[in-house]
């Protein structure tokens, strides 16, 4: 039997009923990776540097470098590596559509399967393009995916905004009982609209935020957002029982990224 960890229940309701997408949905962007090489450079950019990104985190990621970010076999390959110089022990990818690919209202569909390893940090999520609200929390940030390494049996999906993050204890996020994420491919999504935002995977939804209608602070999700892949090794999450070095190269596959929106 499935089981649902709930580790907060702000404006949070629970499913396990299968999804039926939206008939009026029609495919606006997507990616499916049936090439070879690096990233179609029209749709993805990279964030780059070894700074921690706000989370401690160990890697540094790199720019268009097939060492870690590359496309083979119908799938994007992100892959994390243990660093042979530098000052960051890993090396690894971050990929964004931001100014290739912005959306506001839709459904982000991604199909992904993941790596498993203590220290492992794969996340599929979203940032504001133009953070109309200002720096994180406040600007929104919706995580259609994420996994640490050291909670195989699990995934989660979460927002941040002003009020609802968790630096000041009130931030949602649910997470998803999973026996085979590293395994097979699974297809993890939300569908964001005015009033909700809805997290499933393969389907059945599994959580959802509400639009209270209280202002910024709770739903900053009125303004275009842009897609990330990445794979973090370490930080205050993923690294919270060290890394394993065993595991390296990681790798996070990516069968497809593809975005809907309604039509009129």
């Amino acid at each position: 039997m499935k089981r649902i960890l709930v580790l907060t229940s702000l404006l949070c309701y629970m499913s396990a009923i299968a999804q039926t997408p939206n008939p009026t949905y029609k495919l606006v962007w997507s990616d499916e990776f049936n090439y070879n090489g690096l990233p179609d450079s029209s749709k993805w950019s990279y964030d780059t540097g070894g700074s921690g990104w706000g989370n401690n985190e160990l890697e540094f990621y790199s720019h268009a470098d097939t060492a870690n970010a590359s496309v083979y076999g119908g799938n994007l390959h992100i892959t994390a590596r243990r660093s042979s110089g530098g000052r960051n022990p890993y090396t690894s990818a971050r990929l964004v559509t931001k100014f290739k690919g912005d959306w506001l209202y839709g459904r982000v569909e991604v199909r992904a399967m993941l790596p498993a390893g203590k220290g492992l940090w794969p996340a599929i999520w979203m940032l504001p393009t133009d953070s109309k609200y200002g720096g994180w929390p406040a600007c929104g940030e919706i995580d259609i995916m994420e996994n640490v390494g050291f909670m195989p049996d699990s995934v989660f999906g979460s927002v941040h905004t002003k009020r609802f993050n968790h630096t000041i204890g009130t931030g949602f996020t649910v997470g998803h009982y999973m026996d085979d994420e590293y395994k097979v491919f699974h297809i993890y999504a939300v569908d964001w609209d005015a009033g909700h935002i809805r997290f499933s995977i393969d389907g059945n939804v599994y959580a959802v935020f509400r639009n209270t209608s209280q202002g910024f602070e709770e739903w900053p999700f009125d303004q275009a957002f842009h897609c990330i892949l990445n794979l973090a090794v370490g930080g205050n999450w993923g690294g919270k029982y060290g890394v394993d070095d065993k595991n390296f190269p990681a790798t996070l596959l990516v069968d497809y990224v593809r975005v809907y929106q309604t039509t009129p």
